[in-house]
This record gives C-alpha cells, sequence and structure tokens, in this order.
C-alpha cells in the first residue's frame, strides 16, 4: 500500500501530458528500494542504477556491508527485477577517486577532518548522476534520502525530513535550485519503521537488511588503514603537546586524530585529555581539557546558499556543525563572497576544521559551507 503522505512535488510541473522519466539511485539498501517502489507505483517510467564508486580492496574487503560491493548491486538488481523495471550499473569510479578519495586523504593528511558523505552528494549523486540522467532522456533522479523539496513561488525549498531521527539534509546542503527541481525524495514523510514494512510487504530481498553506519569505503571504522593502503606510506610520528608548548608524549601520526577525540591517545594524565587541535606543519597535535574544546564563534569557508542569492546582511537562524548534532541558534555574519562567520548563543563542542555548518531556518535548509582552522 502507497501511504497518503507521499507526494510528488518536485516533478509535477515537467510532466505535463507526458510520463515522466525517473533514474532512481539503488545502493542495494532498503530505503532507496522503497524509494524506487513508491515512484514506480506513481506512474513515472522508471529505471535503477547503482553507481559503482571503488574498488572493495581500497576499504580492505572482497564483498561485504558496504555501498558498491558485489552484495549490494545484486541486492538493488533483485529490487529493480521485481518491480520489473530497467537496472544498470555505472562506473564513477574515477570521478569518485578524485572529487572524493583524493579529497579524504589530502585532509586527513593536512589536519582536517573530512565528511566525503556531502563530496559524494554533490559531485556523484547531483552531479554525474544528472549528466547520465540526462543521457538517458530522464526528467528526475530519486534517491532514498530522509528529506524534502518543496516549490515556494518560484523557489524550491530543501527541507528536513518529518522524521527528524532519520533526517540527512546535513549532507544535502549543496543542492542547487536546478538540482532540487529535478530530484525527488520519496522517503521525507516517512518514519524509518513505515519504510521496513513496505519492503517487507513488497518481498524486497534487502528488507531486513542492516544500515550502514560507516563511510562507504571505510566500512571498519579505520582511516588511517585506507589512506595508507591509497598512499603506500605511514604517517610521520610526531609529538603531543600542551597549549604552553610543552611536550605530552609522541603521536603515530596526525592522520589518526580529530578534534574532540580522546581515544587511542596513549597519554598518562592526572585528568582526561582531549584532541584541540592539529597542526600540519609543525606535526603536533595539541592536547588539553574538555573545557578547552568549547567555542563561541566559527569561520565558514565556500558556503553555498540553497536559494542562489547570498545574504547581504547579518541575520539569526540556527545552524548545526555535525550530522548528528541538533541545530544551535547563532547569528550568522557574512564576511565575503562565500564566506561567514557564525557567533553562537552558547558555546559549542569540539568545532572541527572540514566538517560542515549548515544552516537552518525552522526545517527550511538556508546553506552550508565548511568549517575552516581558526588562526
Amino acid at each position: 500500500m502507497i501511504p497518503l503522505c507521499f507526494r510528488i512535488a518536485s516533478t509535477a510541473r515537467i510532466a505535463g501530458s507526458k510520463r515522466v522519466k525517473a533514474l532512481i539511485a539503488m545502493s542495494g539498501g532498503v530505503d532507496s528500494s522503497v524509494a524506487a517502489f513508491l515512484v514506480k507505483a506513481q506512474g513515472y517510467d522508471s529505471i535503477g542504477c547503482t553507481m559503482k564508486l571503488y574498488d572493495n580492496a581500497l576499504a580492505g574487503v572482497s564483498r561485504g556491508h558496504t555501498c558498491c560491493s558485489l552484495d549490494d548491486v545484486e541486492d538493488a538488481r533483485s529490487v529493480a527485477c521485481r518491480l520489473g523495471i530497467p537496472y544498470y550499473v555505472f562506473n564513477f569510479k574515477a570521478d569518485f577517486e578524485e572529487k572524493v578519495i583524493r579529497k579524504f586523504v589530502r585532509s586527513y593528511e593536512a589536519g582536517i577532518t573530512p565528511n566525503p558523505c556531502i563530496d559524494c552528494n554533490r559531485y556523484l549523486k547531483f552531479d554525474r548522476l544528472y549528466e547520465r540522467a540526462r543521457i538517458l532522456g530522464c526528467d528526475c533522479i530519486v534517491t532514498g534520502h530522509y528529506a524534502r523539496i518543496e516549490r515556494d513561488g518560484e523557489r524550491y525549498l530543501l527541507r528536513k525530513a518529518l522524521d527528524d531521527s532519520k533526517d540527512q539534509s546535513y549532507v544535502l546542503y549543496s543542492m542547487t535550485q536546478s538540482q532540487l527541481a529535478h530530484t525527488l525524495f520519496p522517503l521525507g514523510t516517512l518514519k524509518k519503521a513505515d519504510v521496513r514494512r513496505m519492503a517487507e510487504e513488497q518481498g524486497f530481498v534487502n528488507a531486513d537488511k542492516p544500515d550502514s553506519q560507516d563511510i562507504c569505503f571505510v566500512p571498519d571504522g579505520d582511516y588511517a588503514a585506507v589512506i595508507r593502503r591509497y598512499t603506500g606510506k605511514d604517517a610521520e610520528a610526531g609529538d603531543f603537546v600542551s597549549a604552553d608548548g610543552t611536550v605530552l608524549g609522541r603521536h603515530k601520526g596526525i592522520i589518526h586524530y580529530t578534534v574532540g577525540q580522546r581515544r587511542g591517545l596513549g597519554i598518562c594524565a592526572p585528568e582526561p585529555l582531549y584532541v584541540c587541535g592539529i597542526s600540519p606543519g609543525s606535526n603536533t597535535v595539541l592536547l588539553g581539557r574538555n573545557a578547552d574544546l568549547y567555542r563561541k564563534d566559527v569561520d565558514v569557508a565556500n558556503v553555498h546558499w540553497i536559494s542562489g542569492t547570498a545574504p547581504q546582511a547579518d541575520f539569526r537562524c540556527a545552524a548545526k556543525l555535525r550530522y548528528r548534532q541538533s541545530e544551535q541558534p547563532a547569528a550568522v555574519i557574512p564576511t565575503g563572497a562565500d564566506t561567514v562567520h557564525i557567533v553562537f548563543d552558547e558555546p559549542q563542542r569540539a568545532v572541527t576544521p572540514g566538517q560542515a555548518a549548515v544552516f537552518y531556518d525552522g526545517d527550511t535548509v538556508l546553506g552550508g559551507g565548511v568549517i575552516v582552522r581558526k588562526p
């Protein structure tokens, strides 16, 4: 049964009297499978596809529960077959290596903690996949993201999913007006339990498949191992230091650390120590107390505004600095063509260079950018 809350909003205007053709990104998971079912049931001329993004040897596995594994491709193919829609596998490995993996590695080497899921959405799902959709004559693409797209006059809004616990709008802040106009998020009004129930009702092979909890090419969470396999070299050891420059011990390479980290430091101290900063120039890792991790102000670069127009004056909104954080009230001060300064009402813990700062007005995403290292 198709839930009454499911609405096709963003492609109704291009449908007219013709049947709309949709390219559905199918990862092999339950979310994208149910998205495909919903769109097909709504009468869309549907094509399923999986993006092959990397060789599993890079992730240190030959098969298994990672995006793009052979198991995932077969699960996606099985669902497409059950729905009676064509299915393709697109080889985007070269693009993924250039736009996502290389940046991931270089960021950690520079003491920055990247968010590769944001880069994958920006450069693969809503760039390369759009190009492939145009070649196939498709009007829109469909993904299993938990978010909503709504039309407001001549503009399109990116809004949070109704199920706040599953909302993925944070990783979609780079979407443009054109992309929003030609994208469907069928799961934005649903809860995960409803999605699994529909998958079971349809007899999908992946109805009980666990959700991925890690970065797709780092299935075991060992970022440093992926970087070693990619570069073929070990990270250079260096010093742990305190704020006054005192050497506290030796670290095993800056790629092993991120701001806010406590575990794995190997330092004996009378109170818990945390990573408070990383200096690639001196190859040092700054340690401090938990209280030292809090900051009220944040600088953000490469800011993208979903409306297409950058604000010219200071404004208030809510902002979040990591995927699982709730939005926090703040003032946003434009400082350049694509840079802003954020001042939060309350200090925020572990502000991490390389992560995204995303701005919200209620449940509407205004835009976002990348947190930069404070001088």
